[in-house]
């Protein structure tokens, strides 16, 4: 069992497009198991690869009520986001103790692969549409700061600078 630590704002790899996963090796499944001990540690609901200090396109995550509570998923795409939108509190274990609102798509889909490099697909709504979008942002260097209200994410932006 291998729990990474979390990469904290203001860490350049948090900022930095991750790279796709070519090859399914040794280390890429170490890497997934990394990143499901870290998500399934306190009940997290998703951690990018980024985030545990790996530049690769990857996170996991810990859903109770879906039908794999704990899972991974490699070169995720988003193909699919409602017109439907959802605009509630979201926080970040990068920026933690800090919730801010955050508006999102009310139903998100991605696609990639599991470890195993079958196509596998996430998709819901609520909690997993946040998820994904959220994730896969990471991937691509955001945090979900980036995508606050001027006057919140202001407000955001200071009190990181105060807290951490």
């Amino acid at each position: 069992m291998s729990i990474r630590s979390i990469r904290l704002v203001g860490d350049p790899v948090l900022r930095t497009p991750c790279d796709p996963i070519r090859t399914i090796t040794d280390a890429t499944r170490r890497l997934v198991r990394d990143l499901e001990d870290t998500v399934d540690d306190e009940a997290r609901a998703g951690v990018a690869a980024n985030q545990i200090g790996v530049s690769l396109r990857a996170f996991s995550w810990h859903l109770p009520t879906h039908r794999q509570r704990v899972g991974h998923i490699l070169n995720p795409v988003i193909v699919e986001l409602s017109d439907e939108l959802q605009n509630d509190d979201e926080g970040c274990l990068s920026v933690p103790g800090l919730f801010y609102p955050r508006t999102r798509s009310a139903f998100a889909r991605c696609v990639g692969t599991d470890v195993q490099g079958n196509e596998i697909e996430l998709a819901g709504e609520g909690i997993i549409a946040r998820l994904i979008q959220h994730e896969v942002a990471h991937l691509d260097g955001e945090l979900y700061i980036d995508g606050l209200e001027r006057s919140v994410k202001k407000r955001a932006l200071r009190q990181i600078r105060e807290t951490l």
